[in-house]
């Protein structure tokens, strides 16, 4: 960006990171919350995890991956299968509600952004231009790390949302005995995750459905 260095333009993209990241991921959590309590859970309510303080839902290591690479996690909300009706689809239900959340709060972010870039700039870098800028730059990362935040958790391995889904079809036996086994294949997900295998995978994925997003974008007529 003209007018700007390297050193400016990467303390701007990590200030821009930070609030994202308080939102995303405390949306996230409070959806899934939201979700159970609606399907007959308590739990999330009860401990006070509805509650939209970050500090209820935010994991640091899952703080730090979302800075650093786009994509994280919180605490998860705790869940009680014992209070749903249908325990393995309203478990399915629940575990979408933050990924679908994450995609909704994009959608918005996109439809800003969109606005922001039919405001008229005078081409001088004024108070109006960088207010612009900043406008601009924020919805965008907001937009795209949203994104990567719904994808990633839809990825169909324990503990993330997405595997939540697939074993809600796997008969019960099956379904509980892989869930045994979670924290060992959490411990090898953030294997990946440093290692940035999952990179490639991950934004490939984000790419399809930003230009799903940005097409539909396009063919609203106050928009495209």
């Amino acid at each position: 960006m003209e007018g700007l260095s390297d050193l400016q333009m990467t303390l701007i993209t990590y200030a821009f990171r930070i609030p994202t990241v308080l939102i995303a991921l405390t949306v996230h959590e409070v959806c899934h919350g939201l979700a159970a309590y609606k399907l007959g859970d308590t739990t999330a309510r009860d401990m006070g995890r509805l509650s939209l303080n970050p500090l209820r839902h935010l994991s640091p290591l899952g703080c730090i991956c979302m800075l650093l690479f786009g994509f994280g996690f919180a605490k998860p909300v705790p869940i009680n299968t014992r209070g749903f009706k249908h325990p393995k689809r309203d478990m399915a239900l629940t575990a979408l509600a933050g990924p679908l959340s994450n995609l909704c709060l994009a959608v918005v972010a996109i439809f800003i952004e969109a606005l922001i870039l039919k405001i008229p700039l005078s081409g001088h870098y004024d108070f109006g231009y960088w207010v612009v800028f900043a406008a601009y730059n924020f919805t965008y990362i907001f937009y795209m790390m949203n994104l990567s935040l719904c994808v990633f958790n839809l990825i169909p391995i324990p503990p993330l949302d997405g595997s939540r889904v697939v074993l809600a079809f796997l008969p019960p036996r099956q379904y509980f005995g892989l869930m045994r086994y979670e924290r060992y294949i959490m411990l090898a997900l953030f294997a990946l995750i440093w290692t940035g295998v999952l990179d490639n995978a991950i934004f490939t994925a984000v790419g399809w459905l930003s230009g799903a997003i940005h097409f539909v974008i396009g063919l609203l007529p106050f928009l495209g």
